[in-house]
């Protein structure tokens, strides 16, 4: 058959991929199978393979809400998810039988469509969609699966012959990255079989041990760490429930979702690569979905209560899926498994931003908190040509408005999917049949054109992001917290105590009366400590001058002149010491005492946001250090922290 053109004319970008991976196949390029009704669109020319490699320039970071490159300017991740290489057998049958695989599609180990179309006219594909980035699902599985892949997974890419699953996803990771695509490495499940039910992939240590998981993350990110282009680490897919256990945010336990991610987020940038943004997607699932039992999506809402604070700040974004047929307390299951509770397509426009705002969206839009930080929706998606239903249509149309409304970074899911007479699974952006023949998005017979032309149409925020105050939270609850790098190169400043100490570049700037949080800021000064890194461990009263009292009757841990707090330990709820680094500028400054042992005693601006629920807290002003601890041992108290000495930034 003739070739003939998707009708929405190809990019720059797309032609630069003509360019930089060979010529497509004349007989297959952008070819819709029999039956479209879209115009044609011109064929590709050649153009240099820059122009989406030019317009940002690795590594990404976040600066408040936003990620960023390295130039400062807005990165938005305008994101799809090439999905495959984790596994699409449904996990009972013969993994060699399609029908056994999610919606007939055999991804043979591979990321999707590698046997029906060349790498180069996929990548075509993605820049057509307007897309810069790519999430590349794979399981722990892969990594280690040592078979090579069958010639059939790889027809349309004979030069893949031969090489196991991690080396063709190594192949993928090349192309996408050379095209200027970001890449987003995401650990999707523990085997390599689809996802996401009672199937051992419910957390990340459901198959595996925490540790192998871990080693497993640390093998990945130094296997691209000299790939700048490869920007992200997306921890775990849809953390959820298994047959007898719940997953849990701070608990401390085997299954803490929130503990598991802050201590490989910091791995990974103290021991692997300091460059890569560190995703953490909220808990999916909860409780068993049945009427009257406790259920829930928590999603990101634990986030306002105890949030990610990484060894190397302006790293960590968030993420979340939403899915129609799924709902706030509905798993989405029909039948077995299904409740009563409403699906997000239940709920009506302004009902359902509200609840996307409760459980998710509210850690982008909450500026100048701990625990803000950008947001990437890294799924979301709904069927297409064969989707009838008024609601869903409905609902995508509510959702991908929020997006737009809001300037949220997103990941449809997925990009490239398998069809036959233009019929099949319908959910991707882009279909390929076994003739090689492409169905796009654009062919003029997709509801969803329109949406998505809206969506990765809307602009924004764009250009430079200025800098703005980083607020941290300390949580020492179950072990030590010392979050910063030039401390953890230093001996145990307090054996035996939990310790907490602030990213390097923040100062301590709050504390609990009880549950021993702590918060820090950079905000007002930036980086007061000394480039010679010495600091000081203060375990009594030796640096409270005389006449210089600031809370009579209580033991006082005091900085020396010239220093500031930027960490403290605990022994059970007691405060055992504290942390005070060498300033250097000259400190100095009036001098106030802040109680908080009878209520809270923080800025009426709430700057840095409630890190410590449900206990008082106490927080010097944005243009104050923090220069002692107070606390009491009579009779009846706990030792704990009751007051701060707040001195004025010079």
């Amino acid at each position: 058959m003739a070739a003939t053109f998707s009708r929405r004319p190809l990019t720059a970008v797309a032609a630069a991929l003509v360019t930089l991976l060979g010529p497509l196949t004349p007989t297959t390029a952008f070819a819709q199978d029999r039956g479209s009704t879209g115009p044609a669109a011109p064929a590709a020319r050649a153009a240099p393979a820059t122009a989406l490699a030019a317009s940002w320039t690795p590594p990404l970071s976040t600066r408040g809400r936003y990620v960023v490159d390295a130039d400062g300017n807005r990165f938005k991740l305008r994101s799809g998810n090439w999905h495959g290489a984790s596994g699409t057998w449904n996990g009972s049958g013969d993994p060699a039988d399609p029908a056994n695989h999610h919606a007939g599609e055999d991804s043979g180990r591979t990321p999707l469509g590698l046997d029906r179309a060349p790498i180069a006219e996929i990548l075509s594909g993605f820049a057509e969609l307007g897309v810069n980035s790519v999430r590349l699902p794979f399981s722990n599985e892969m990594i280690h699966d040592s078979v090579p892949v069958t010639d059939d997974a790889v027809a349309a890419n004979p030069q893949l012959r031969g090489r196991t699953p991690l080396q063709v996803y190594d192949a993928v990771v090349t192309a996408l990255t050379g095209a200027g695509f970001a890449v987003v490495l995401n650990n999707h499940t523990n085997t390599t079989r689809w996802c996401c039910g009672v199937d051992g992939n419910e957390r990340w240590n459901a198959s595996q041990s925490t540790a192998t998981w871990e080693d497993d993350w640390l093998s990945m990110v130094r296997r691209y760490r000299d790939n700048k282009r490869v920007v992200g680490a997306d921890l775990y897919n849809e953390v959820r429930r298994s047959v007898w256990d719940d997953p849990d945010w701070g608990l401390g336990d085997g299954h803490d979702w929130f503990a598991a991610s802050q201590h490989l987020g910091d791995r990974i940038l103290q021991e692997a690569n300091p460059d890569l943004l560190v995703i953490v997607e909220g808990i999916n699932w909860t409780g068993l979905p049945v009427d009257g039992l406790p259920h829930d999506r928590p999603t990101l809402e634990p986030v306002q209560r105890l949030s990610h604070t990484l060894v190397r700040s302006g790293k960590l974004v968030y993420s979340a899926h939403f899915y129609g047929y799924t709902g706030p307390r509905h798993s989405g299951a029909t039948g077995i498994g299904e409740t009563h509770d409403p699906r997000y397509s239940d709920l009506g426009r302004e009902e359902l931003f509200a609840e996307l705002r409760r459980q998710a969206f509210y850690v982008s839009s909450d500026t100048g908190r701990h625990y803000t930080a950008p947001l990437w929706i890294s799924e979301f998606g709904v069927g297409g040509r064969e989707e009838t239903n008024k609601q869903t249509r409905a609902w995508f149309a509510n959702f991908t408005d929020f997006l737009v409304e809001t300037d949220t970074d997103f990941a449809y899911w997925p990009l490239v999917g398998l069809h036959e007479n233009r019929r099949g699974n319908g959910w991707a952006l882009l279909h390929w049949d076994s003739a090689g023949h492409r169905m796009g998005l654009y062919d003029g017979d997709d509801w969803r054109a329109d949406a998505w032309s809206r969506l990765v149409g809307s602009p924004g925020r764009t250009g430079y992001v200025a800098p703005v105050a980083r607020w941290s939270v300390l949580a020492p609850d179950h072990g030590d917290v010392v979050q910063s790098l030039r401390l953890r190169a230093r001996p145990d400043w307090d054996s035996g105590a939990r310790k907490a100490a602030c990213p390097d570049g923040q100062r301590l700037i709050g504390l609990a009366h009880t549950g021993n949080r702590g918060l820090c800021t950079d905000t007002g000064a930036g980086d007061l400590w000394a480039s010679s890194g010495a600091y000081q461990v203060v375990t009594d009263e030796r640096y409270v001058p005389s006449g210089g009292d600031w809370a009579s009757g209580y033991t006082k841990f005091q900085c020396p002149a010239g220093s500031f707090l930027v960490g403290y330990a605990v022994r059970g709820a007691a405060v055992s010491s504290a942390l005070c680094a060498t300033a250097g500028t000259a400190l100095g400054g009036a001098g106030r005492t802040v109680w908080f042992d009878r209520g809270d005693n923080r800025p009426a601006s709430g700057a840095g946001g409630d890190f410590a629920y449900g206990g008082y807290k106490g927080q010097c002003a944005d243009g104050e250090y923090a220069a002692g601890i107070a606390w009491t041992g009579r009779f009846g108290s706990s030792r704990t922290p009751d007051a701060l000495y707040c001195r004025s930034l010079p």
